[in-house]
C-alpha cells in the first residue's frame, strides 16, 4: 500500500487551542495543542474498498460526522505537536491497511503429546506414593 503522505496531510484540518493542566504563564498564552481532523468518506487519496476498511477498522476513533480526530499536546511547541499527531495519523492509517495475517493451524507432534503423558504418568506415581498405604 502507497500512500502519497504529501496529499494526505493537504486533505487534512487542524486547529489549535490552548493545552491543559500544569505549565506556568506560558501556557495561558499559546494554542500549542493541535486538532487534527481528517474526513475519511471525502477523501480523494483512498479508493471506495479502502475508505470502508478504514472506517471499519478504526470506527471506535472516528465520529458520526465521518471525521477521524486526534489530538496531542505531549508538547510546549506546536510545530512539533504537528509533526507528532501527524506521524501518529500516519501509523494509524498503515495498521488500518495493512492486511491482517492468516494464522495457520498447526499439528502438536506426538512426540510431545507422549511427553505430556509421560510427564503426567510420573506426577500421578509421585503423589500416590505419598498418600497412605491400604490397611485391610
Amino acid at each position: 500500500m502507497l500512500m502519497n503522505k504529501e496529499a494526505l496531510v493537504a486533505e487534512l484540518n487542524f486547529k489549535f487551542t490552548r493545552s491543559g493542566g500544569a505549565g506556568g504563564q506560558h501556557v495561558n498564552k499559546v494554542s500549542s495543542k493541535v486538532l487534527l481532523q481528517w474526513d475519511v468518506n471525502a477523501s480523494q487519496i483512498f479508493e471506495e474498498e479502502e475508505k470502508a476498511k478504514i472506517l471499519y477498522v478504526l470506527a471506535n476513533r472516528i465520529n458520526k460526522e465521518g471525521l477521524l480526530q486526534l489530538e496531542c499536546d505531549t508538547d510546549r511547541s506546536q510545530l512539533r505537536n504537528k509533526e507528532i499527531v501527524i506521524e501518529r495519523f500516519q501509523r494509524l492509517l498503515t495498521d488500518a491497511l495493512t492486511p491482517v495475517k492468516a494464522r495457520k493451524k498447526t499439528k502438536i507432534p506426538y512426540s510431545k503429546i507422549v511427553d505430556r503423558l509421560d510427564r503426567k504418568r510420573l506426577r500421578s506415581r509421585l503423589k500416590q506414593s505419598r498418600s497412605k498405604p491400604l490397611d485391610d
